[in-house]
């Protein structure tokens, strides 16, 4: 039964992983018919982030009360009615009422499943399960930019995730006694030993501002890649809407597959090797940006820069017990993910304003100066987490 528990929980994380870069592949069609300019992106992608940001610093209170299998299924709901809301939207106005359910669906269950399986499974496992999401943010975009080829709009490929969503969360339902019954030793002791600790103390906690900072950049790099990719090469490449809209999902095939060769190096090396090399890769996918030679180079460079990504996000979520504590985890998490979400609301839109106003060829600079200051700040986590630990 715990084997089954696992094939839910890639189910799950596909799920979460679906909507993730619809917008982006979609926004090239979507701004000219609301007939808004190209930086409004930033209003629904920072609506999103805004929800995601105070679920996520809710996930431990709920998740105590609710346990994670309820927080997961009521999650992937909202996402699914959110997405559905979209597909029959007609006004920019309602791409931003909708918005709203989808962040706080976003927030709560991305922190308390991660929380779970850092507890209870190895990083290799960590590692796949994220690839699941990455073959469900792999899914979105290719789905959306098949649709658009083959003469629908954007409203139908968004109708179809929807759809996929509802008979996600079909599937979680019927689990939920799975989840009643799988409490390890590592959950209890998380929950009988803890307490839900108030944002205060959680940041008060050596190292949690540095892993703050880490997340932020993180997603903040991960988002305004996946989020801008189709615009550049259609505004500067000069690509076709819907060739971009493929092409934006080469990142998210770099995600995956680096996700599945990460899972089996990790078995040789540790969460902060993994970390470090996924860093140098993104760098190395960041100059081929840069370099003014074939196109294909530029392609290849999104696809490292994603391949570069896959190790980071899950090695350090699994790294956050064992450096702050099972009965921390949770709290901990949930301030990672809120601060990864605000990294997610305010570095895409600020992207946004450069594109507009300079010029989006600024791209990759805008990634490498994300990319830097991560590098800094995860540095200065390891120094004082480990100082922490050895005392």
């Amino acid at each position: 039964m715990f084997q089954f528990l696992l094939v839910i929980i890639y189910l799950a994380f596909i799920s979460l992983g679906l909507p993730d870069a619809l917008l982006g592949s979609a926004w090239s069609s979507m701004y000219t018919e609301f007939r808004v300019p190209i930086s409004c992106i930033g209003v629904i992608s920072t609506i999103i982030a805004i929800g995601t940001v105070v679920s996520s610093l809710q996930s431990d209170k709920l998740t105590r009360k609710f346990g994670t299998g309820k927080i997961t299924a009521i999650s992937v709901a909202m996402t699914a009615v959110a997405l559905f809301g979209f597909s029959i939207s007609h006004s920019f106005g309602l791409l931003c009422f909708w918005a709203i359910p989808y962040g706080l669906g976003a927030g709560s269950v991305d922190a308390s499943l991660n929380n779970y399986v850092a507890l209870h499974y190895t990083s290799r496992h960590m590692s796949w399960l994220h690839c699941m999401w990455g073959i469900g943010a792999t899914i979105g975009p290719y789905m959306m930019g098949y649709t658009l080829m083959h003469g629908q709009n954007w409203n139908a490929g968004y109708q179809y995730i929807s759809f996929l969503q509802i008979a996600f969360v079909v599937i979680l339902f019927f689990s939920l006694p799975l989840w009643k019954n799988q409490k390890g030793s590592a959950e209890k002791h998380a929950i009988l030993a803890g307490k839900t600790l108030p944002l205060k103390e959680v940041i008060q906690i050596p190292g949690t501002k540095e892993v703050m900072l880490c997340f932020f950049c993180y997603c903040a790099l991960e988002q305004t890649a996946g989020l801008w990719a189709s615009s550049y090469f259609t505004l500067f490449k000069g690509f076709s809407m819907e060739t971009s809209a493929g092409y934006a999902s080469m990142f998210f095939m770099g995600i995956t597959i680096g996700r599945v060769l990460s899972g089996i190096i990790s078995m040789k090396l540790s969460d902060l090797q993994m970390i470090r090399l996924g860093q140098g890769i993104i760098a190395v996918g960041i100059l081929m940006m840069l370099l003014p030679v074939h196109e294909a180079v530029s392609l290849a460079g999104l696809l490292f820069i994603g391949l570069g990504c896959a190790p980071i996000y899950p090695c350090m979520i699994h790294a956050t017990p064992s450096c702050f504590g099972a009965d921390k985890s949770q709290a901990i998490i949930g301030v990672q993910m809120a601060s990864a979400y605000v990294g997610t609301c305010l570095m895409p839109p600020l992207f946004g304003l450069i594109a507009k106003h300079i010029n989006i060829v600024f791209l990759p600079v805008y990634l490498l100066i994300i990319l830097l200051l991560m590098a800094m700040m995860h540095g200065a986590l390891v120094r004082k987490t480990e100082k922490e630990n050895a005392a």
